[in-house]
């Protein structure tokens, strides 16, 4: 007789096991990276709320597309099972299952009187909004989150990409916003669907994401990436927590922005320092031990007027290129024939009461505060070889002080690491009295390896003592 198993009793050379698990996640099926495959993702979870992933390749994909279904219970033997990477972050389970002609697939069907099929899920593993920024944004980490919808922005083309998207803006219990960027078939099937339910249903919808990107290309947002899965008002008791406090406090919601927000393009991009976190002096970052976000106040400037005020990078991998010429170039990244397209980018100088530093700002982050997109930027600094003129943003800055929150990031030569500062988001501190602050204070100079602990790489770097994935305490399951 085949032995009854849990998901946490199976590994590459258990032999001959039976396991019951119900599907509690299914991803659309997607092409890899390397174009060679398609594949389809799902998330099993057994008797014991124990959770590992499961892959589907090709014709398999097929054969199973009328049995498999999101929330249904199976009886599943004998499919192979593997070593998870861990290059897209920790991994739900050490192991994942590959679902194959080989494998035995027993759906359990509610009318089953024998064999009863698995209660509805309970357990999630959400990341709170007010961690995210501590997370590192840098790498490949992918998190799952659990919010609702305040906007939902029409499908478009992003810049000369031509790449499609959906932006929406995603608000938590304590009214932390994010935007939220849905790339491609995700704009258009789950995009599509948030946009005709807000239109005809009177509460705030509830999205699940799972697997989602953290971006900071247009100040610090979320995104899809291709093996994400976003769902609609799911049946989770997190979930039903969430919609009922969204319909208590929906008129405040909508009644005016939250105090704690995060956003990039179709939003103003600046954001309050979220409350609780601590602001430190300037020259308190250059003696912090780990990369990570930081946050001070301090006035804005920019003293190199002759620098260049942007970049062109590829449209399809963002890789930035030294050159000034747009023509069409074989990208070796993107293993395609692509253009080049402009993006606002410099350096601006940063000052308090104990030290002046230079940190980046760029995207549309640069192009609000310079009052020009980065087209124009790039007519008039590179086409027509014309400075631009600043007269009018020297005036905005002065003697106002402004709360910024900055990324601290490390890059490496072949001698050294240095740390360099990019600016994530910021707004004019109100009821700030005139400042006295003196711009003639030292400037910090990029620091080296010797001044501060770093790490190796800058995919690596991130807070030391950054915390542990949130995950909410998870409701007692009832069978």
């Amino acid at each position: 007789m085949v032995p009854r198993v849990n998901i946490d009793q199976i590994e590459p050379a258990t032999r001959d096991w039976i396991c019951k698990v119900q599907i509690v996640e299914i991803g659309r099926p997607r092409e890899s990276l390397d174009k060679k495959c398609t594949f389809q993702n799902l998330i099993l979870e057994d008797e014991e709320e124990c959770q590992i992933k499961a892959v589907m390749y090709s014709d398999e994909i097929k054969q199973y597309a009328a049995t498999l279904k999101l929330l249904n219970t199976y009886l599943i033997s004998t499919s192979k099972v593997k070593l998870s990477a861990t290059s897209y972050g920790k991994p739900i389970h050490k192991f994942y299952w590959i679902l194959d002609k080989e494998t035995v697939i027993e759906q359990i069907k509610s009318s089953n009187e024998v064999e009863k099929a698995l209660p509805p899920p309970t357990k999630l593993n959400i990341t709170s909004f007010d961690r995210i920024p501590h997370l590192m944004v840098d790498s490949a980490v992918e998190i799952d989150i659990l919010a609702f919808v305040l906007h939902c922005g029409p499908q478009k083309n992003a810049g000369r990409s031509h790449h499609r998207c959906r932006e929406i803006t995603l608000c938590d219990n304590q009214r932390n916003q994010f935007l939220f960027t849905l790339w491609e078939d995700f704009g258009e099937i789950e995009g599509l669907e948030i946009s005709s339910k807000m239109t005809t249903e009177a509460d705030l919808l509830v999205i699940l994401g799972r697997s989602i990107g953290i971006s900071t290309y247009q100040g610090l947002s979320l995104q899809t990436r291709y093996n994400s899965t976003v769902r609609v008002n799911p049946n989770y008791p997190q979930a039903v927590a969430l919609i009922n406090w969204a319909k208590e406090n929906k008129t405040l919601l909508l009644r005016s922005p939250s105090e704690n927000t995060s956003t990039s393009s179709s939003i103003t991009p600046m954001i309050v320092t979220p409350a609780g976190q601590q602001v430190i002096s300037i020259a308190e970052i250059s003696s912090a031990p780990s990369m990570g976000v930081f946050y001070v106040e301090a006035e804005m400037a920019i003293l190199d007027e002759f620098q260049d005020f942007c970049v062109l990078e590829c449209s399809g991998c963002k890789q930035k290129k030294r050159t000034k010429d747009r023509k069409e170039f074989e990208c070796p990244k993107c293993n395609r024939k692509t253009s080049l397209v402009p993006r606002c980018s410099f350096q601006i100088d940063l000052i308090d009461n104990t030290a002046t530093t230079t940190a980046s700002i760029s995207a549309e982050l640069g192009e609000k505060l310079l009052s020009m997109t980065a087209e124009d930027i790039f007519d008039r600094t590179c086409t027509n070889r014309q400075s631009l003129s600043l007269n009018h943003l020297h005036e905005m800055l002065s003697n106002k002080v402004f709360e910024i929150q900055l990324r601290k990031s490390s890059w490496g030569s072949s001698n050294t690491t240095n740390a360099t500062l990019s600016i994530l988001s910021y707004m004019e501190k109100q009821h700030t009295p005139q400042s006295t602050t003196d711009r003639t204070c030292k400037k910090i100079k990029p620091l080296e390896i010797s001044e501060v602990e770093v790490m190796a790489t800058t995919a690596a770097a991130g807070p030391s003592n950054a915390p542990a994935k949130f995950e909410p305490p998870t409701p007692a399951k009832k069978v």
